[in-house]
This record gives structure tokens, sequence and C-alpha cells, in this order.
């Protein structure tokens, strides 16, 4: 099993690491894919992934992902009330088929999956993007990692006892402080090619701080999702890991914020 789940996430990382320094249409391509395939695993863990509904978000995915690179949607917003419009429609039409719990999750996937996850292509057309983009990555598994080691050995009072009993206060201390170490050395080493001063070095060692935090949360939110209907992994796709959604539940929720601290701050 660990040779199994060391292989794979190899792969995985070595995947992401080409497709993120390619960048550009094949970033956008590589992004689009996992996040239907994210939209699915999520739809068939509430079981509405052979909907009507379901249907029509994976459509709003593809012209959403085609508007980020050709932009012919003027207000991004327009997006969101012509989706919703239609899987109300679609809730009235198919009623009593479809409850209001599975219009919302339908509503969720979108934005919860392909949304945020296409925050990774526009962190790389961002200026430094294919620093910021391994940024990202960094801050997400960095944070588990530590969070792994230190709640292992030091932790001792529960952070959500009910939702994930192993996970420890000390151990989310240290996989923020963690993340922030990284993050510190990653910028030290790349602080000329990336043309830093030295704020902004402080700045992007605090939005890892920051998003460490915020990673906890996608990580719990897609366990508390899980435990809600019983499932175990989201799919099966990555060996050892489970899903897309299983592997990207931090990155997912991060991504986002990253982007916007970054281009506020940085």
């Amino acid at each position: 099993m660990f040779k199994t789940r060391l292989i794979s996430g190899v792969i995985l990382l070595a995947i992401v690491i080409a497709v993120s320094i390619l960048g550009g249409d094949i970033l956008l391509a590589f992004t689009l894919g996992i996040s239907l395939i994210g939209m699915f695993e999520l739809y068939r863990a509430v079981k509405v992934q052979k909907s009507i509904m379901a249907l029509l978000c994976y459509i709003m995915a593809v012209i959403y992902y085609a508007d980020l690179k050709w932009n012919f949607i003027p207000d991004s917003y327009l997006l969101i009330m012509i989706l919703l419009v239609f899987l109300m429609i679609a809730y009235v039409i198919h009623y009593p088929k479809y409850t209001a719990k599975d219009l919302a999750f339908a509503f969720l996937g979108m934005f919860y999956v392909a949304g945020m996850l296409s925050y990774l292509y526009q962190i790389r057309m961002m200026k430094n993007g294919v620093y910021l983009i391994f940024m990202t990555l960094i801050c997400a598994w960095a944070s588990d990692v530590f969070a792994y080691c230190v709640g292992s050995l030091l932790g001792k009072h529960k952070m959500a006892p009910i939702l994930s009993p192993k996970k420890s206060i000390e151990g989310a201390i240290g996989g923020v402080i963690g993340s922030a170490l990284v993050g510190g050395i990653y910028f030290y080493v790349f602080r000329k090619p990336m043309g830093l001063e030295t704020r902004e070095i402080v700045v992007l060692i605090i939005i890892c701080a920051i998003a460490a935090i915020i990673s906890m949360v996608g990580d719990l939110c897609a366990s508390a999702i899980k435990r809600n209907y019983d499932v175990k992994d989201f799919g099966k796709l990555i060996p050892g890991h489970g899903g897309i959604l299983d592997r990207f539940d931090s990155v997912i929720i991060i991504a986002p914020i990253i982007f916007y601290l970054a281009r506020y701050f940085v």
C-alpha cells in the first residue's frame, strides 16, 4: 500500500510540476480536466451525478474556463445568475424528482471545485506566476506534512474530535509554522529571479501561514461531506490517495486566497 501510494504520489507530483511550468493552454486544459473529475466525484458522493443539474454545471464549467481564455463574457457574475436560473428551471420542471438539497449541491460543485481550482491557472498568469503556483502547492502539502508529524509527536488537544479525531491543535500549529518556514526558505532561494525585496518576502511568508490555516478548513470541509454521506474516499483515480478531491481538497480552498492576497499585497 505504501509503495503504491508513493509511486502514484510521485507521478502526480511530476505531472502537476510539468503542467505548472508549461502553463498557458496546457495548464488551463489540465485544470478544467481535474475540475470536471472533481465535480463528478462530489456529485457521486451526494448522489446527483446522473442528474440534469450536474450536466448543466459541467457545461457551465467548460464555458467558465473558455471565458478565462477568451474573455467573451463581460461580467463573470452573469455566469452565476445564468447557472442558478437554469438549475431552478430544471428543479421546477422535474419536481419532485430533485430536492432543494440536490440543487444546492449542484450549484456548490461548480464553484467549490471548478471555480476555486481555476485560480491555479489564474495564479500562473500573474507576475511571477510560475513561482506563486508552486507556493500554493507548498502551502497545502507542507502544511499537511508538518501537521501530521507534529500532531503525531506532540498532539494532545483535539481540534475537531467528532469530525477528525486524529487532528490536533498542536498539529495545526505545526502545519502553520511549517508552511511559513518552508515558504520562507523557498522565497529566499528564489528572491532574485522573482525580484523580491525583504518586505515582500515577509508578506509572502505571512500569506503562507494564512493559507496553511485555510487549507485545514478545506481538508475538514471535505471530510465533513464524506462523513455526511458515509463515503471513505471521493474516488479511486489516484491509487493510495483516493480521488481528485481527496488529494486537492486543501489546494482547492487556498488557491483563490493566495491569488487575491498576492495580487493586492505583493
